[in-house]
């Protein structure tokens, strides 16, 4: 038996165990990271947050519980984002089982989105928060992790397929 879109499954489930995997194993060596203090500018209190700098104040995993979306917004949002979550991902298994054969690009970059999601998921609906930890200080970015890579990587790929696709049949129109 075939399998239709072989590589969409194969990415979403790459994505969700690299996105469990890595966020058990902050979970367990986060008591041997470095505590730090930090002054949160919202509120005026001071916080204190485990961190092991890979390369000094450059990159660091840093442990955050997020409540809230993507890049710390909407924070206390996790009891519907986790519906939220659920409704993405339930699209996108139905579409890949009941929609039509993907080309590569567009396998990898709904696998990837799919992988995401769930990943995020599992965490609002088991901890009711999302835990976070790549942190890149040199830029002042947000707090992240591997699901929230795998989403972006999957919207990269989609539109890169996008490009491919124009660029294609807008040449054979010349």
């Amino acid at each position: 038996m075939r399998v239709k879109n072989r590589l969409y499954w194969i990415a979403t489930f790459i994505a969700v165990v690299l996105d469990q995997l890595t966020k058990y194993w902050v979970v367990q060596s986060i008591k041997y990271w470095q505590v730090e203090n930090i002054s949160d500018a919202r509120t005026g209190f001071t916080i204190a947050r485990r961190t092991l700098p890979l390369i000094q104040n450059v990159f660091h995993l840093t442990y955050v519980t997020n409540t809230g979306a993507g890049l710390g917004k909407l924070p206390g949002t996790v009891d519907w984002l986790r519906w939220v979550s659920l409704a993405v991902s339930l699209a996108l298994i139905a579409w890949a089982l009941f929609g039509p054969a993907l080309q590569l690009w567009e396998q990898l970059g709904y696998g990837f989105i799919l992988g995401g999601a769930m990943g995020n998921g599992i965490d609002r609906f088991v901890l009711r928060y999302v835990v976070d930890f790549f942190d890149f200080r040199l830029i002042n970015f947000y707090i992240f992790n591997v699901a929230d890579i795998f989403i972006s990587v999957g919207l990269g790929c989609l539109l890169l397929d996008w490009y491919l696709h124009t660029r294609k049949t807008s040449t054979r129109r010349l």
